[in-house]
């Protein structure tokens, strides 16, 4: 069960292709250069490998207990928890002024990946306050920052994020729960929530709920949505928590995977605690605008799930393999060895950890230049260079999301391949990682949600813009990789090529039929998605091969360098070959997802 943080390869994608020290040059960044990014990130892969990590067993087979509304989290959760506060890793790049240390994205981004492949149970609850932190933020009166948002960075107490209803998943315009206004402008919350993540644990002192609800005049639909926040305790005006507010848990979800994390039901508003029947909330900027304020959190959790997918990936990775290198079976197919031999060595086991390794790499390297362009974005003192960035990175969001989460579920299937007959056995761990990654293309938005974002929103819109400047950049960069004496290269950049226009005429396809035909853009959306994810993965790993390359001819750690040439290789080869067959599925295949009319399935 053993994970070891991808320290060396978090470390290369910050420098090489994140470009950490171009990061530094940003105002307020100026001692957060790659000397930085290395000290920390080592400092929190030993955190991670030494204490976190031992606890994901324990999480799936110990699961957080409910009785009576109280919830008790897996033994060892609270004192890590309390660890990772103390380490001051919860506030990595959360703002000063709030007791966080200021780092950028890039770096922060880095920590949280190691932080779910080590445990992604028990993650959860520092991202989760992580995203109600930065909705605090930004829309959040200052007095509510300073009430709350000291606390929540430094650990003492957590957050939540409570959308979904049982009558409302994903359609969060039939959200029902109440908000009435009191005299003394606070609002008396009524209502249900479920599939709260650490809606009820014993990990802090006071659990900070951010809830989406309607006051009794607001408009029907997502218009009339306001946002509130809703603490377990009250706080005092000395900042210690006080009487116990009218929010229970009800119960716990039962799930598939993520056993350690307590899924929680809510009640608001049964007339329990010690304030009364109704509890108490403060409305987070104007009402009837929750729904904009709490999509900050939603952005902020779906690139975060998308490291949750990658770091996840990596664990299973790690695990299929050890167990390739252990796991003695069947002669060699060429007859190099007249007796068994390590399953590693068998050609259709090196196809699928390579498989596993290019999707981890690809996602990894996807996600850490998506935080360098968050970085500029908020950071940059050119007002273009800012708005360029945040185009990226909104158009970034989606995929790092989509694929970074379905490309776990690939990854852990084929880890449990991997271990043949052993991998479908709880006690080898394999399956562990089969069953948490199965949520992440679920919460946060479905892919079919990041989908039909990246469809609607950064693709219609700008009529493709956005896209296309993608795709200029790609077509330079084959420019380079074909102009070097490099045979891997040229292969690449002719993979890179066919992606490329496969994706610009699914790009064309969307912008034509956005209006004309919605059906038929939307009916492709994910494999549109997909096609993105593997050309914009494929060009970052092609950045990873022309860095490896020069260094191998300078001499610099082989080993390394030459296994990322050599997932670069397999990436073009068995990755960005599937765009054409998505290309043809979007292009073509619209007409055969929408003819069956809904009462014939």
């Amino acid at each position: 069960m053993t994970y070891r943080a991808p320290v060396k390869d978090l470390l290369f994608c910050v420098k090489e292709l994140a470009g950490i020290d171009h990061v530094a040059q940003l105002p307020g960044f100026e001692d957060a250069g790659f000397e930085t990014a290395q000290a920390v990130i080592e400092e929190s892969g030993k955190f991670n490998d030494g204490v976190v990590a031992p606890l994901n067993w324990a999480g799936d087979q110990t699961p957080a207990k409910w009785n009576n509304g109280v919830v008790t989290t897996t033994p060892g959760f609270k004192e890590a928890y309390k660890s990772l506060a103390e380490g001051g890793w919860l506030g990595v790049h959360q703002p000063v002024d709030f007791g966080g240390q200021g780092l950028p994205k890039t770096i922060g981004a880095a920590c949280i990946e190691m932080l779910v492949g080590s445990n992604l149970s028990f993650s959860l609850c520092a991202m989760l306050t992580g995203g109600a932190a930065e909705a605090l933020i930004t829309a959040g009166s200052e007095e509510l920052q300073q009430r709350y948002l000291p606390k929540m960075i430094d650990g003492t107490w957590t957050g939540t994020m409570n959308l979904t209803e049982p009558q409302a998943g994903s359609d969060l315009a039939l959200v029902r729960s109440k908000a009435v206004k009191q005299n003394d402008g606070t609002y008396r919350i009524s209502g249900q929530k479920i599939f709260i993540t650490y809606g009820e644990h014993d990990m802090s002192e006071n659990i900070v709920h951010l809830v989406l609800a309607r006051t009794p005049d607001a408009p029907e639909g997502v218009k009339g949505i306001s946002l509130f926040v809703v603490p377990k305790f009250l706080v005092n005006d000395d900042g210690s928590v006080g009487k116990r507010n009218d929010v229970f848990c009800a119960s716990l979800e039962h799930k598939l995977g993520i056993h350690g994390s307590p899924t929680a039901v809510l009640v608001f508003g049964d007339g329990k605690g010690e304030v009364g029947e109704g509890a108490i909330g403060y409305i987070v900027g104007e009402e009837n605008r929750g729904l904009e304020y709490m999509f900050v959190m939603m952005n902020a959790a779906r690139y975060d799930v998308g490291l949750q997918g990658i770091g996840l990936s990596e664990r299973a990775y790690q695990k299929a393999v050890a167990y390739a290198r252990d796991r003695v079976q069947s002669r060699p197919v060429d007859g190099s060895q007249p007796g068994s031999v390590a399953i590693i060595h068998h050609p259709d086991v090196k196809r699928m950890l390579l498989t596993m390794r290019a999707l981890t790499e690809a996602g990894r390297a996807m996600a850490m230049v998506g935080a360098a362009a968050y970085d500029f974005s908020h950071n940059s003192p050119d007002a273009e260079v800012a708005k360029q960035n945040k185009a990226f990175y909104e158009y970034l969001v989606p995929l790092i999301k989509g694929y970074g989460t379905e490309n776990s579920v690939e990854v852990a299937s084929l880890g449990v391949q991997v271990h043949g007959g052993m991998g479908f056995i709880e006690e080898t761990g394999a399956a562990q990682y089969y069953r948490d990654a199965r949520i992440l293309p679920i919460y946060e938005g479905t892919t079919a949600i990041q989908a039909n974002d990246l469809v609607g929103r950064k693709t219609a819109r700008d009529g493709g813009a956005v896209a296309k400047n993608i795709a200029a950049q790609i077509a330079d960069l084959e420019g380079v990789l074909n102009g070097r004496d490099s045979a891997a290269g040229k292969t690449l950049a002719k993979r890179l090529k066919a992606a490329r226009e496969d994706f610009l005429a699914v790009v064309d396809f969307v912008v034509a039929n956005f209006k004309a035909n919605p059906n038929a853009a939307f009916a492709g959306s994910v494999p549109y998605l997909f096609l993105a994810s593997h050309l914009v993965g494929g060009w970052q790993m092609a950045r990873a091969l022309i860095v490896a390359e020069d260094k191998l001819k300078a001499g610099e750690d082989t080993e390394f360098f030459t296994a990322k040439v050599a997932t670069a290789r397999f990436f073009g080869d068995h990755i960005l070959t599937r765009t054409s067959a998505l290309r043809a599925a979007v292009l073509e295949g619209a007409d055969s997802v929408t003819a069956l009319p809904a009462d014939l399935f």
